[in-house]
């Protein structure tokens, strides 16, 4: 749950309403000087190459990145390696931090370590979901939202406002979704509450039973259920689709690239989302990880570039004085596209889950 201080607006504005680009200072000091290697595990696009390359010639420590493309895929990951981890860092989203945390499979956040911690927002450094069982337990990166994208050749805006367009007829076979996030935007879409708060089973149960029926029902009509951004982007370039469910950052990235392509959070409603870094439980280079973490957040240009490449919102202080003006709008929403937007809740995500996750492979199936 965020902070009841802090507004949709806010999350979403945070770092894309400033002005020109400055002269970037030295991103690391000598104090960074070390060795050895970090294993980060996190998606595409989300270490920018320019970070990567100073930080592994300034500290000597050599960053070894494994993308990942699905939550419940890297927890699986990271479950099987049984207490013997290979990760120093993992990439969640707020909401799915209970998760991890259960499973001891994320340490609590040292923000002692951190000497740049105060560069991280306060919108999301000090939000309500940052903190389980009285711990912090991650470093906020970049913030963004389930949308509804579409190619602005072929889709009119009035068409992508309701979600009716992505399981209509009019664009039959020309859609696309990740089946697991679009199950709470079913539910919501039909009536229900896709975080399910105060939930008991026998409710939760007929939620999912609902968007699995409606699913299944329109399968015939999607194209294709993905899992990674960049192949919705190429899916969208090729016009193998022209409208689908995706994550902004994709979205905005391909509108920076100068693609004719849009987004929007549709009139029904959709849900937004905080991607954080996490150290791993007994990673075997902790010490290595808190260097990157510190060095990560050190110029809000970092942020910045974060956001070129990922098309995320930065959580970091000042990030959007090094963004063009096309930039921060690829990033922008309208006020009554807000109003429409909540955000994931970790709340009762254990029975959420345990009837998602199987409901998901049962649609495939089907």
């Amino acid at each position: 749950m965020l902070n009841s201080k802090i507004s949709r607006r806010q999350i979403l504005k945070t770092g894309v309403a400033a002005t020109t680009a400055l002269a970037a200072p030295a991103i690391f000091s000598p104090a960074y000087a070390a060795s050895g290697t970090v294993n980060v595990w996190t998606y595409a696009n989300f270490l920018p190459d320019s970070f990567k390359e100073e930080f592994q010639k300034d500290t000597g420590i050599q960053i070894r990145e494994r993308l990942v493309d699905d939550q419940g895929k890297e927890f699986n990951l990271l479950a099987a390696e049984a207490g013997q981890p290979t990760a120093d860092i993992v990439t969640i989203a707020g909401h799915r931090f209970r998760q991890f945390i259960d499973s001891e499979l994320i340490a609590p956040l040292d923000i002692g370590r951190l000497s740049n911690w105060s560069r991280v927002n306060k919108v999301y450094s000090e939000a309500d979901w940052t903190i389980v069982d009285g711990k912090k337990w991650g470093v906020p990166i970049l913030a963004g939202a389930e949308v509804m994208a579409y190619n602005t050749d072929i889709v009119t805006p009035e068409e992508a406002r309701s979600w009716d367009i992505l399981f209509g007829e009019k664009y039959a076979g020309q859609t696309a979704y990740i089946l697991q996030d679009i199950m709470s935007i079913v539910m919501l879409y039909l009536g229900y509450d896709g975080n399910m708060i105060g939930y008991d089973e026998a409710k939760a149960a007929e939620a999912v039973a609902a968007a699995k029926a409606f699913l299944i029902e329109r399968k015939p009509r999607v194209r294709k259920y993905y899992d990674a951004g960049a192949e919705f982007q190429q899916m969208l370039i090729n016009q193998d689709i022209v409208v689908g469910h995706a994550w902004s950052g994709p979205v905005s990235k391909l509108i920076m690239d100068g693609f004719p392509a849009a987004m929007t959070i549709p009139k029904e409603g959709s849900y937004g989302f905080v991607y954080n870094y996490n150290v791993v439980n007994n990673g075997p280079n902790a010490d290595n990880a808190y260097i990157l973490l510190d060095a990560l957040l050190a110029h809000p240009e970092i942020g910045a570039n974060m956001t070129k490449a990922s098309g995320f919102i930065s959580t970091f202080e000042g990030s959007a004085e090094f963004l063009s003006d096309i930039e921060k709008a690829a990033a922008s929403f309208t006020q009554e596209e807000l109003d429409a937007l909540q955000f994931f809740r970790a709340d009762n995500n254990k029975l959420k889950y345990d009837l998602v996750d199987p409901a998901v492979e049962e649609i495939k199936a089907a």
